[in-house]
């Protein structure tokens, strides 16, 4: 693996970039609802404007999004083989259930529908306690996402960003990402990246 060339910008450069990615931010950030413009101070968007200078950190964010994608559909896979499980239990059952009955004597009839009803009650229940524990164990695993993705970009040095559950919190974190994509987006389109 070759390693890449550092650029070395001189601080004047540096400095056009710093004021480029803070004017930006400060236009992208009246696109948000007015509690969290209050909360973007000048100087948290000046310090998460030097945190963007280089350009790492658009690349964790796309990486960390790459991930959280890959994810999703992994759950979303295993969700869905839990569903193709349970329909074909189901079927099996019902065409179980529909073969005694076809071979059963008249006078045991009452006790066979009663004895399948049970059967088919137990197996709703098997599949409601299934699924149940499929969708908790997916919002452990999203939910263990979001933190891995906080402790990252704390690492990075993104202002705002800290290992937390509060959904304020959390909603700014994602209105900064919000930004964070939008400025990448725009550099990406003028060539800047």
């Amino acid at each position: 693996m070759r390693a890449q060339p550092v650029v070395f910008l001189d601080s004047t450069k540096l400095q056009e970039r710093h004021y480029y990615l803070l004017s930006e931010l400060q236009t992208l950030v009246k696109d948000l609802p007015s509690s969290f413009q209050q909360r973007l101070t000048y100087n948290t968007l000046s310090d998460l404007a030097l945190a963007l200078i280089d350009g790492t950190v658009y690349e964790i964010v796309q990486g960390l999004l790459d991930i959280q994608h890959l994810t999703e559909k992994n759950l979303y896979n295993q969700r869905q083989k839990l569903h193709c499980e349970h329909q074909a239990l189901k079927q099996d059952l019902v065409r179980k259930h529909k073969d005694a009955l076809q071979s059963c004597k008249p006078h045991n009839l009452s006790l066979l529908k009663t004895s399948q009803q049970t059967e088919l009650e137990a197996l709703e229940v098997r599949v409601r306690e299934e699924q149940k524990m499929m969708d908790k164990k997916i919002v452990v695993e999203m939910d263990q996402k979001v933190t891995d993705q906080q402790n990252t970009l704390e690492k990075a040095g993104v202002p705002g960003f800290y290992i937390t559950t509060n959904p304020l919190e959390l909603t700014m974190q994602m209105n900064l990402l919000e930004l964070i994509l939008k400025l990448q987006q725009k550099d990406s389109q003028a060539g800047l990246l």
